[in-house]
């Protein structure tokens, strides 16, 4: 058995670096920008045609909330290629694997996070907003000087979660023949014939990832709230 696990553990490890952690990271920051817009939209208080926007924006969370993501992932990558649209694409949507993983990964994460973010920024008191408008500070100013730093504080715990659940998502990605650790992990195993073996290895390179994130979800939790705590 640890034959397999030292033989198995470099390629599992490899494919980690190469797909898992990049696909993870790349597409939480696009989500993050894409949660950040979102949220914005929505706790807007434009009328007129902006309700259009508002109703867009409410339509994607709604979507993305109510599917699952394996079926959307099959939706991007093996749907898309039939939606032929005359002068733009006319043989249909066609996506590479990574890409069509990072869209996915990006959209199902800006569609939790936007919820996330906007109740952060809803929780910071009317007050705040107020005394940024007495001393002469525009909406924008305020958000930016004022909201958004204190709701990034509030809402780092669940964005912290939402990425570390991320990082086990990536795991779904094998279903569209991305090779990152469970592709590698299965691979392997159709060789030796040890799927017990290769998958608990796998499951504990998952935990080791996530244990290191939770940790320095701690940290970040301890640094952005020194001043509180001292506040208080």
């Amino acid at each position: 058995m640890w034959d397999i696990i030292t033989n198995a553990l470099p390629q599992l490890i490899a494919a980690g670096l190469k797909y898992t952690i990049p696909i993870a990271i790349i597409s939480f920051l696009i989500g993050l920008v894409l949660a950040l817009l979102t949220a914005l939209v929505r706790i807007s208080k434009k009328g007129g045609a902006f309700y259009v926007l508002k109703a867009i924006v409410r339509f994607y969370v709604w979507l993305f909330r109510s599917t699952p993501l394996l079926v959307q992932l099959f939706i991007v990558y093996f749907g898309l290629p039939y939606l032929k649209i005359s002068g733009l694409a006319p043989e249909g949507i066609k996506l590479t694997p990574l890409v069509a993983g990072i869209l996915t990964f990006s959209l199902n994460t800006g569609a939790y996070c936007s919820e996330t973010m906007r109740a952060a920024i809803l929780s910071i008191p009317k007050g705040q907003w107020e005394a940024a408008y007495s001393i002469g500070m525009t909406r924008a100013l305020a958000l930016r000087r004022i909201i958004l730093p204190q709701a990034i504080r509030v809402s780092l715990p669940p964005l912290a979660n939402s990425f570390i659940s991320l990082v086990k998502d990536t795991s779904l990605a094998a279903s569209i023949t991305i090779v990152e650790m469970f592709e590698v992990s299965q691979q392997i195993a159709a060789q030796n014939y040890q799927p017990l073996v290769m998958y608990c290895l796998v499951a504990a390179l998952y935990a080791v990832a996530c244990s290191l994130l939770s940790w320095l979800q701690g940290y970040l939790e301890k640094v952005t709230s020194r001043y509180v705590s001292n506040a208080n």
